[in-house]
């Protein structure tokens, strides 16, 4: 059940220590291709950040193709690429550029993945992700193209449209993934820290000002969805039993912790802030996202450690 995967605490003591050279010989000749949304972005990010310091400037290179959905790390001794592709929703949706994705109705094309996937299908390793951007009662949902004159729209219950949407991913691993050299991993769902009230705090703040992490064992906060996860855990049961195992990497309890390991109000800005907002900094702390270092090298010492287990 839901709780095998996501209450379950595993003591980072005991996995083996981080080694950036192992971990690029491992990916010699390979690539590590982070697929999904922002929160996504952040632990390709911090695995960059972790191997990037033992390379030599001349033996390492940057680069942003299909339209900047896709970065590329590439190590160039060996033959190595840490890469991240934006995908927040994995499935097609009008959020998909990578920089203009702000729109006021979230629409999926649900049963097109074909768009994002061919950057991915045929990579080493694949570490896929998406919650945050399905956090809303309804979404829309697109049968047709884009731009079709004749494409059908229809408002569906958020949970629905998000097994659907696991569905196509899933049936297109099954297809087209090479299951003797493809490894693949889901990450589970990226806690948030948006009321303070949850924690003991007083009611209207947030992550702002935060310097320590929840003491409570066991604390569980309602920025998490435990339905979406059940849908995750059934679609890989059912992809395990069909041949094809999908690693999920279990980031959700030991992140429940630490609502001080935000950016909060030191987040970049993509627009100059207004004086209402300045005045109110618990309206615009960004209590989603974490910093760098911080809990995302976490998750990636879990990633290192299936990597070199498997």
């Amino acid at each position: 059940m839901f709780l095998r995967f996501v209450w379950n605490v595993v003591i980072i003591s005991m996995l083996k220590r981080f080694n950036a050279t192992a971990l690029l010989e491992r990916l010699r000749n390979k690539r590590l291709v982070f697929v999904g949304d922002s929160l996504n972005r952040g632990q390709w990010v911090s695995m960059v950040c972790l191997v990037d310091s033992i390379i030599p400037s001349s033996l390492k290179s940057m680069q942003s193709i299909a339209n900047g959905s896709l970065n590329i790390f590439k190590i160039k001794e060996y033959n190595a690429t840490i890469e991240n592709y934006w995908s927040p929703l994995l499935v097609e949706s009008n959020s998909d550029d990578p920089v203009n994705h702000r729109v006021p109705e979230r629409t999926v094309r649900i049963k097109s993945i074909e768009k994002h996937a061919r950057y991915w299908t045929d990579a080493d390793y694949i570490v896929f992700n998406t919650y945050l951007w399905w956090r809303r009662p309804l979404m829309n949902v697109l049968w047709g193209s884009f731009g079709d004159p004749n494409g059908v729209y229809k408002r569906v219950e958020m949970l629905r449209v998000y097994e659907m949407a696991m569905r196509t991913w899933s049936d297109w691993l099954e297809v087209h993934v090479n299951r003797n050299n493809t490894h693949l991993f889901f990450v589970s769902m990226s806690p948030t820290h948006e009321r303070a009230e949850e924690w003991g705090a007083t009611k209207g703040d947030t992550c702002y000002k935060e310097t320590d992490m929840i003491a409570k064992e066991g604390y569980q906060g309602r920025g998490t969805d435990p339905k979406m996860m059940q849908v995750v855990e059934k679609v890989l049961d059912d992809l395990k039993t069909k041949g094809l195992n999908v690693q999920m990497l279990n980031i959700t309890q030991l992140s429940e912790y630490r609502k001080e390991g935000h950016p909060s109000i030191y987040r970049k800005q993509w627009e100059p802030l207004t004086q209402e907002q300045i005045s109110n900094p618990n309206g615009y702390a960004d209590c989603i996202h974490w910093c760098l270092p911080g809990v995302p090298d976490v998750w990636n010492e879990l990633l290192y450690a299936y990597i070199f287990n498997q």
